[in-house]
């Protein structure tokens, strides 16, 4: 038996224990317990029709003052289940979406869909992996991630930092190659390839009950798009086309807020149309390289990016139309 004054040394040593074997876990076990921002600040949402809302990110790079939250995050709520649509930059940041969506509604999310293989799409898989909730993306995002995923959260990591902690590589599902439908509840969610556009295996979450577009980077209309190395830039205006004979009344483009088809087609086909030409002419006069950067791309100056991207885009569109003409 211990007297009194043991019982009181004892307890004030199993409470100093206590306290090391807690701390010694928070440091040794894993992301588990480490990973989430405390509290975890739920993201703003906006509705933008009767079962869809969307977190509406940055329309500027992504920054560690952003937390990599440059790109729309949005959600459907349905009777049978809550669908995701992009995975987010890391693993807090889907977090901070999950915190949100239990604000709206308290049913579970079912499922996730990659709008395409881009690291702030797709490296916040790994907080809904850890969910439980499935993962869908197209054939050729599917592919993006596994060539691309170590150099995508290494690039994220140094730019995240602590805002990282947690997030690992996540590979889709499930894939496929042109279109595919969920059914929940009473609503209809199809997902369609329109074809080659921003990146490989960009897609779009159509809610036709609605006429609701989730556009993906197929559509811009507050950012200057990028055209990357591999952008075919042909085959996203006609893709661009193929996307415009839903006719929908709300639309939520991949960047910026929710808008109508015709802000994100002046801003997108018509750019990409009017650089286009522009390139095409200083070709057919046998013009170099120097003359595509100068290009007057002023009626565009108003977009967010357009410092960094609209130099870059004539360069990479004349190289492309250029190696096209031998």
């Amino acid at each position: 038996m211990l007297n009194n004054m043991q019982t009181a040394h004892f307890l004030l040593a199993f409470r100093k224990t206590s306290k090391l074997v807690l701390l010694s876990c928070g440091l040794l076990c894993g992301p588990a317990i480490g990973a989430l921002i405390d509290p975890v600040v739920p993201l703003p949402l906006t509705q933008v029709s009767a079962s869809v809302y969307v977190a509406i990110g940055d329309t500027g790079p992504p920054t560690y003052e952003n937390g990599g939250h440059n790109n729309n995050l949005s959600v459907i709520v349905t009777a049978a289940g809550v669908v995701v649509i992009n995975g987010g930059d890391s693993y807090q940041l889907a977090a901070r979406l999950h915190q949100s969506i239990r604000q709206i509604t308290q049913t579970p999310v079912v499922w996730l869909i990659n709008e395409n293989g881009q690291g702030h799409a797709v490296l916040g898989n790994s907080y809904w992996r850890d969910q439980g909730v499935k993962i869908i993306a197209h054939r050729l995002a599917a592919a993006a991630v596994r060539q691309q995923a170590t150099k995508m959260l290494s690039s994220m990591s140094q730019r995240n930092r602590d805002q990282a902690d947690g997030t690992y590589v996540a590979i889709p599902d499930l894939e496929f190659e042109q279109r595919m439908q969920l059914n929940l509840g009473d609503r209809s969610i199809h997902l369609i390839s329109f074809g080659e556009a921003h990146s490989p295996g960009d897609i779009s979450v159509w809610l036709p009950d609605e006429k609701t577009l989730i556009t993906g980077d197929i559509a811009f209309h507050q950012r200057l798009l990028a055209i990357f190395p591999d952008t075919n830039v042909a085959a996203w205006i006609d893709s661009f086309q193929r996307m415009t004979e839903l006719q929908p009344l709300a639309l939520i483009p991949g960047h910026g807020g929710p808008t109508d088809i015709e802000t994100v087609r002046t801003n997108t086909q018509g750019y990409l149309q009017y650089l286009t030409a522009q390139v095409q002419e200083i070709l057919d006069a046998g013009g170099g390289l120097a003359q595509a950067y100068a290009i007057d791309q002023s009626e565009y100056a108003h977009l967010n990016t357009f410092e960094e991207l609209a130099v870059k885009n004539a360069g990479r569109l004349f190289q492309t139309l250029e190696m096209e003409s031998f």
